[in-house]
């Protein structure tokens, strides 16, 4: 099950660099890797090769999948800034659990969020916030009924839902083409998943493969309509080839599990 109106059980959880995140009993795993770190893994997985790679353009509409706790857009906002820089940012994140929204006034955010705490009461009170340089919205309801329904074109994707073990139809073939729709010509897709399944489901939908790996890091992926220079390229033919038995995951084998 991927959606639930009723706020599920968490925990806190204290991440190897330091900061907090939370433990879902719904999906059974924390919402970023302990061993990476909540704002480590936003920064390093997600907000620096996306904006690195981007770093053209003067306004960029991001897709965070999902908002959870909200480091990967409070991430952004606080590198931009750290940064100096002068992009413009649109960010819509879909989210199902509003109440977690709702209680980040409170959540025990790093200090590097200090600078933003005003932003952060914002959407936890309002669920949308907007200055002259960010804009942010939350999709309240199912990702994958909100994403069809986004009319804006999109740079760049945070594909940062939980597992697909857990949480499956967030990382299916259909998802990824629901996602393509939105896509800009040159739109780039950052995630945690290095599965065959994952990055097959991306390859199918017309995206460039790529291995991303940076500093007290895990390797990652990133997803790109382009190719892109200066990372490892990798030939998902050749991958097929070497794995006939690969298979991207497909809505209808977890809808039928959930039906039953």
């Amino acid at each position: 099950m991927y959606n639930k109106s009723l706020r599920e059980e968490k925990k806190l959880v204290l991440c190897e660099d330091g900061t907090h995140t939370l433990f879902s009993v719904e999906f059974d795993e924390p919402y970023h890797s302990t061993k990476d770190g909540a704002l480590h893994e936003s920064l390093e997985k997600h907000v620096k090769p996306a904006l690195t790679f981007s770093q053209n353009k003067s306004e960029l509409r991001i897709l965070d999948i999902c908002f959870g706790l909200g480091y990967n857009t409070f991430a952004t906002l606080y590198y931009i800034k750290t940064q100096g820089l002068k992009t413009k940012v649109h960010i819509l994140s879909p989210e199902f659990d509003e109440g977690l929204v709702r209680s980040l006034d409170t959540f025990d955010f790093p200090p590097e969020f200090e600078g933003i705490q005003h932003i952060i009461k914002a959407i936890s009170a309002d669920l949308y916030y907007e200055d002259e340089q960010f804009k942010i919205e939350i999709l309240l309801g199912d990702a994958r009924e909100s994403i069809p329904k986004i009319e804006d074109k999109i740079d760049i994707i945070y594909q940062d839902a939980f597992s697909p073990a857990h949480n499956p139809l967030l990382w299916t073939k259909e998802h990824f083409t629901d996602i393509r729709v939105l896509c800009k010509e040159d739109a780039l897709l950052t995630t945690y998943s290095t599965a065959a399944a994952v990055r097959l489901g991306l390859y199918e939908n017309d995206f460039f493969i790529f291995v991303h790996r940076a500093e007290m890091m895990r390797f990652s992926t990133i997803a790109s309509l382009k190719m892109l220079d200066g990372l490892e390229y990798i030939d998902m033919e050749l991958k097929k080839l070497r794995n006939p038995q690969a298979r991207s995951m497909k809505d209808e084998a977890y809808l039928k599990d959930m039906d039953r």
